[in-house]
């Protein structure tokens, strides 16, 4: 086994962290705002398999990430069971609303998904062909509830109030809700395997706003089930859990679900050597060897998570990362909460890194200061 996330997602220690970021493809780049306009919209964009996988292989050209993140979004998934998905300009996806008894119960069967999502299947096949040898293909979805969520309401929220409404005055629907999802992702996310995804990702972005029994309930038990159906299908496939802001719920959470490893907040959890990094509690990663995946929290869709919305700052990070200096111990601006091991899979939790000279800028951009 050559891949170094894979190595390391599996327990070995290496000399220097892998690196990728949770939304690498994106606005930030020209040449996929180039690509953008080519596709017409969003939408088309992500169904569109040449140019998803174009917008995929891009900061890999660039940059020579270790892992490349398949571009789409993680409505697509609830899109393919039945709700009409659109996107609103300047304000981001709306859904039809999925919040009664007969509504849940009208959504298609769960494989019924495929001839929706067929064109990003594709984008895999394509991606698994035209990686570099070296590179990790990273599949993914939207965990159940963070999905819910947005059926519920019909579109994102600050405080996924309609969904917390829904759980609290009809359970049963809401628990039938997200059966479904986990039916459909076990689905989506086995034929991303199919396809030749390397490792598969599951984005809770809204685990945090759930508590005690419900996170149990809502966030752990149906990434276990998740989990346990790929791995029973696909033995050997490293799978990501992303349980975002979850606090207590990250102690655990890896052992609970059968997850190789997670990203959270502030520091990696999981198995040893594995993990990741967010960015909005503004600190370094733990002193564990983990991933380094690093991300600027923004609005708007695109590089593989809308919910979720990490990335890069247009106009911020058109140059070498620096994970890979601090790698090789110079120091940048979050060097003090730098504490590296001997390798592996790296956390960097959202401390803007030290950027290298060695890539040239597009005109007409600025550097941010260190």
């Amino acid at each position: 086994m050559t891949k170094t996330i894979l190595r390391a997602l599996k327990g070995e220690v290496l000399p220097t962290p892998p690196i990728w970021m949770m939304r690498q493809a994106g606005r930030y780049l020209p040449e996929y705002r180039e690509t953008r306009g080519r596709a017409g919209d969003f939408l088309s964009l992500c169904y569109t398999p040449d140019l998803a996988a174009e917008v995929t292989l891009q900061p890999i050209r660039r940059y020579g990430f270790d892992a490349a993140i398949l571009f789409a979004d993680i409505l697509l998934l609830p899109q393919a069971l039945g709700p009409k998905l659109w996107f609103e300009t300047g304000e981001g996806p709306r859904m039809e609303t999925t919040d009664t008894p007969g509504q849940v119960a009208n959504l298609k069967p769960a494989d019924a998904i495929h001839e929706t999502l067929a064109p990003v299947y594709q984008t895999v096949r394509i991606l698994a062909e035209g990686l570099p040898k070296e590179t990790t293909l990273i599949g993914f979805a939207g965990a159940p509830w963070t999905v819910a969520t947005y059926m519920i309401a019909g579109r994102g929220s600050k405080d996924q109030a309609a969904a917390h409404k829904l759980k609290a005055e009809d359970r049963a629907t809401f628990q039938a809700l997200i059966d479904r999802i986990t039916e459909a992702t076990v689905e989506y996310l086995s034929a991303q395997v199919e396809a030749g995804a390397e490792v598969v990702k599951l984005f809770d972005s809204w685990a945090g706003s759930l508590k005690g029994q419900d996170f149990r309930d809502f966030a752990e038990a149906p990434a276990a089930k998740i989990i346990a159906a790929l791995k029973a299908r696909h033995p050997g496939i490293p799978v990501i859990a992303f349980p975002r802001e979850a606090g207590p719920g990250y102690a655990g959470f890896a052992r609970t679900t059968g997850a190789d490893g997670g990203l959270r907040g502030d520091r990696q959890f999981g198995q040893p050597g594995v993990g990741g990094g967010e960015c909005p509690d503004r600190r370094a990663g733990a002193g564990q060897p983990g991933t380094r995946a690093h991300g600027h929290r923004g609005a708007g869709a695109g590089g593989g998570d809308a919910a979720c919305g990490q990335g890069v700052r247009q106009g911020a990070a058109y140059l070498q990362p620096g994970p890979r200096d601090h790698a090789r111990g110079k120091p940048g601006p979050c060097a003090a909460d730098d504490r590296h091991g001997a390798g592996g899979l790296r956390a960097w939790a959202g401390c803007w890194p030290r950027w290298s000279r060695r890539s040239p800028r597009p005109p007409g951009t600025r550097r941010r200061p260190a």
